[in-house]
């Protein structure tokens, strides 16, 4: 079948879903309310003031894809302060960290769903001269909407796995059509530049440039502040290990580890940060039942008396990677297929990773035999890496200087992204030049 009508069945579909869709939302809401909220920008309604002389856009679908984008968002921002800057997200997390940290600097908004009369209202209100796409988002109506406005999409720190790809060549035509409308791909690794390619990317405008979550920015007194941050909350003397970005099922395991560490090392405190905001309450619960003292980040005291520490906030993970001893990073032992390594590895910390990594699959294999993380397959193997840290403290350091180095060693796609964007915003702003 051809493009054209594979995009007929999507886009027919796509409408026919929507009721469907709106009870998801709603259903979502029962823990998060804000997915009730703002239902009208998901159709391309807007209460912000429109876009006039065209808008630098960029487009993070929640939490870990804004992270990485703030740096670029702010050098671009630097670059080409004459230009509004729209930011949109699909998350409320992940609108709520963009409120966060670049607050009135942007301006944000939901993405609208990719059926074309929602589309073309977003571009008009907006207006962007260039659209940026954060790491695998193939929208077959928006990016042909803009194709059709003269309006450059770029697919930056762009990523996609094997089964990823696999799951994109089963729409055929419909895939390959999307990605023909995307004006430059800037990969993480060659071998996302040639999946892309394969999928039907352009090859010559298909570019590997390296993953800007390297580019970690840590202010100057990022490691002062970690130090405060520990002595205020948990007492210098305590060790502690931070389990981040965790889901249902992880908690479980990572629990069950801390019992057979605690019997070793009695005076360890663990950090929970849960991935989602809405399973605060039911980690809480679970911390409980198995008999751990809890505190909350959000009860404002101290856990020096504490077992467990709640990370039940947006915007602190990397505060409190800084005050940690050991990581474990999850959606690794959940079948999610891993979060950022980088973040864990720019302070320093020896990481612990299960093995479903295959969205960071090149950076988590690069950290394993660079020596700076281990991998554990289950409590008792997490349980007695950890353990193994604990009593080792040389190892524990050399771990994590091996980590240091692997994040320092990987920098300069910042960089290189910046000038990509530069070069076609420019271009964007000169019709000669398109």
């Amino acid at each position: 079948m051809s493009g054209f009508w594979l995009r007929l069945v999507y886009t027919s579909l796509f409408y026919l879903l929507t009721p469907l869709i709106l009870a998801r939302l709603y259903w979502r809401g029962r823990k998060l309310p804000a997915y009730r909220q703002r239902w009208a920008e998901r159709f391309g309604y807007y209460n912000t003031p429109a876009a006039s002389g065209g808008a630098l856009w960029f487009h993070a679908v929640s939490v870990g894809e804004a992270e990485a984008a703030f740096p670029l968002i702010r050098r671009m921002q630097a670059r080409f302060p004459e230009l509004p800057c729209v930011v949109t997200t699909t998350t409320p997390t992940g609108s709520r960290r963009v409120a966060q940290v670049l607050g009135e600097t942007v301006l944000h908004v939901y993405l609208p769903y990719d059926m074309p009369d929602c589309v073309r209202r977003f571009l008009a209100h907006f207006q962007p001269r260039l659209a940026v796409i954060m790491e695998t988002e193939i929208w077959p109506n928006l990016y042909r909407a803009c194709r059709c406005a003269a309006i450059p999409v770029v697919i930056v720190n762009a990523r996609v796995s094997g089964r990823s790809a696999r799951g994109y060549a089963r729409l055929g035509a419909l895939t390959r059509d999307a990605l023909a409308d995307v004006r430059c791909i800037a990969a993480q690794t060659e071998a996302d530049r040639q999946r892309f390619v394969a999928l039907g990317s352009r090859c010559d405008e298909t570019l590997t440039t390296g993953n800007i979550k390297f580019d970690i920015e840590l202010p100057a007194e990022a490691a002062a502040n970690a130090a405060m941050l520990r002595k205020n909350c948990f007492g210098v003397l305590r060790p502690i290990w931070i389990a981040a970005s965790t889901h249902e099922g992880e908690e479980t395991q990572v629990l069950e580890a801390f019992k057979r560490i605690r019997a070793d090392h009695p005076e360890l405190v663990l950090i929970l940060a849960p991935r989602h905001p809405e399973r605060f309450d039911a980690v809480a619960e679970l911390c409980c039942a198995a008999g751990w003292k809890l505190v909350r980040r959000t009860d404002g005291g101290t856990a020096c008396e504490a077992d467990v520490f709640l990370l039940d906030t947006l915007g602190e993970l990397k505060q409190f990677y800084g005050a940690s001893d050991i990581a474990f990073v999850g959606g690794s032992l959940a079948p999610v297929g891993g979060h950022n390594l980088m973040e864990p590895a720019a302070v320093a910390l020896p990481v612990l990773v299960g093995p479903c990594l295959h969205n960071f699959k090149a950076a988590a294999d690069a950290l394993l035999s660079a020596g700076g993380a281990l991998l554990v397959h289950d409590a008792m193997e997490l349980a007695a890496a950890c353990s193994g840290l604990l009593s080792d403290q040389e190892y524990r350091k050399h771990m994590g200087v091996q980590a240091l180095a692997f994040v320092n060693a990987g920098q300069g796609a910042l960089l290189r992204v910046e000038a990509l964007l530069s070069g076609l915003l420019e271009a964007a702003g000169d019709p000669g030049k398109r």
